[in-house]
């Protein structure tokens, strides 16, 4: 089935209000998931199949600093998905990278490491330089780079694969992001491990799948849409000057 943007966007929202998010980190959810949908980049999938991480990270604690200066952030994101973790953590390395022309921050322990390109999709079109990368545990090990150009909403993807494991033992369970006000930061960022490129979306790539997406509809699949729209019927209603008069005392 097809949806509009803004019906996708209002009933994430809806449905993330539903699971205790506060209202400012619910648009920044909701945001998050139907940028990614609107690019082909199966938001809702990585949302739903990790729903049960997402409502549980809505109760828990905020993430925690473990070390910051005035060019670096590493903040301990305690297994919360990044959907609740991570746009307080983004919003801090966009600061300094406007301070210092360029900034680092780690998010170590994070889930649903993907959704974080919504919101540094929001933050490249404020005129920042943006490169995220990862990587993913499997076997063989793959390493994932996004990267944003300042004033475009539209990434660059790249995803390599490991020839060699590394011998550390560590877990991969975290993001980097770099940001700079100046720089040029595209994914050419190598390492000295030979990398094999495994897949590559260009801007073009993303853009078009979401023109397309504006013109004809966003596909959703039924199940996970009704699990959304489910959670959205939990939502408390707004106040309003009816509800506020039938809510004293009765007669």
């Amino acid at each position: 089935m097809k949806v509009s943007l803004n019906e996708l966007q209002s009933v994430c929202r809806k449905a993330f209000l539903g699971m205790g998010f506060s209202e400012g980190h619910a648009d920044d959810a909701a945001a998050m998931v139907a940028w990614m949908q609107s690019h082909g980049l199966d938001g809702l999938k990585a949302l739903n199949d990790g729903l049960e991480c997402v409502m549980a990270s809505s109760t828990e604690g905020r993430p925690q600093m473990i070390y910051e200066d005035a060019d670096l952030a590493v903040v301990d994101g305690r297994e919360l998905s990044v959907l609740a973790s991570g746009n307080l953590a983004m919003e801090l390395a966009y600061t300094k990278a406007r301070v210092r022309g360029l900034s680092v921050i780690k998010i170590r322990h994070c889930r649903q490491r993907q959704l974080i390109m919504g919101y540094l999709a929001r933050l490249a079109d404020r005129g920042m330089n943006v490169t995220a990368f990862w990587r993913h545990a499997q076997s063989p090990l793959t390493e994932q780079v996004v990267g944003f150009r300042a004033r475009s909403n539209v990434p660059s993807i790249r995803v390599y694969q490991l020839e060699e494991q590394p011998e550390e033992d560590v877990p991969n369970d975290g993001i980097t992001i770099v940001m700079a006000n100046h720089v040029d930061l595209l994914p050419t960022v190598r390492s000295d491990d030979e990398y094999a490129l495994l897949a590559r979306l260009d801007e073009s790539d993303l853009l078009a799948v979401h023109q397309q997406s504006l013109v004809e509809g966003i596909s959703v699949d039924p199940d996970g849409w009704q699990q959304l729209k489910t959670l959205a019927s939990q939502t408390l209603v707004e106040a309003s000057e009816q509800s506020r008069a039938g809510a004293g005392p009765a007669d």
